[in-house]
């Protein structure tokens, strides 16, 4: 039986109105990010990469965090295992992201989980997982579609914009703008630590951080983010017994 030309209407108005949420709950992220992806052209320019390479990072790595260590160690020369390995390790915190959401998306088929996973970051995981907790996740897809379109549209825009601007002033790095990076970081970070194993996780990262500054090579955000994933994920499945045996 064909469905109702009514049903598809307001079902098209649904997945309408939740991509308007999706987005519009995402506009703080997109604000604090801009600055962000500004940074990251002009530092890719400045640390010898080609603007194409520089815009390809972006589209095909899409990793904020991983892309300013990845640039930082290109510009040292750092050899490419060495790359690899500090880029994989600080990216291993979605891990933590991924098993947080995993039980809102388990059911829902693969065309929706490999691409919403590769456009997972930190700003999406924020706003998608504090909906999904206080609302539910009834057509959460499209909410989360449209957060990752958001965040990855406006990360290629200003990763250009830097590049331009990296391109026509050479200095514009040594500004000092990076201190958007924490800033946006932290009120990211700021609303999970109410979650016991994301603070354990905060708490034992900045600890080794601290302990391990100054160690060649990245070293030291390459244990921190170890440790801080393997104290989040271990403090989560303790976390989960205690439920189960209560």
């Amino acid at each position: 039986m064909a469905r109702p030309a009514g049903g598809i209407m307001t079902h098209a108005l649904n997945r309408r109105a939740l991509l308007l949420e999706g987005a519009r709950d995402t506009v703080p992220m997109l604000v604090g990010a801009a600055p962000f992806g500004v940074i990251f052209g002009t530092l890719a320019i400045a640390a010898g990469l080609s603007p194409a390479t520089a815009l390809g990072m972006s589209v095909l790595v899409f990793a904020g965090s991983s892309q300013f260590i990845g640039v930082s160690l290109i510009g040292a020369g750092t050899a490419l295992p060495v790359l690899w390995l500090t880029t994989f390790v600080v990216n291993l915190r979605h891990a933590l992201y991924s098993a947080t959401l995993l039980p809102y998306a388990r059911d829902w088929p693969l065309r929706w989980r490999w691409p919403l996973a590769f456009w997972l970051t930190d700003e999406t995981f924020a706003v998608v997982e504090h909906r999904f907790r206080t609302k539910g996740t009834d057509g959460g897809q499209w909410y989360w579609l449209a957060s990752s379109l958001a965040m990855y549209g406006n990360w290629l825009f200003w990763t250009m914009v830097g590049v331009s601007l990296g391109q026509s002033l050479p200095g514009l790095a040594t500004l000092g703008l990076d201190f958007a990076m924490g800033a946006t970081f932290a009120a990211i970070v700021a609303p999970q630590l109410k979650r016991r194993p994301a603070l354990g996780a905060a708490l034992a990262a900045s600890a080794v951080a601290m302990l391990a500054r100054g160690l060649p090579y990245k070293l030291d955000l390459m244990l921190a983010a170890v440790v801080g994933v393997a104290t989040g994920l271990l403090l989560e499945q303790w976390h989960k017994g205690k439920e189960q045996t209560a």
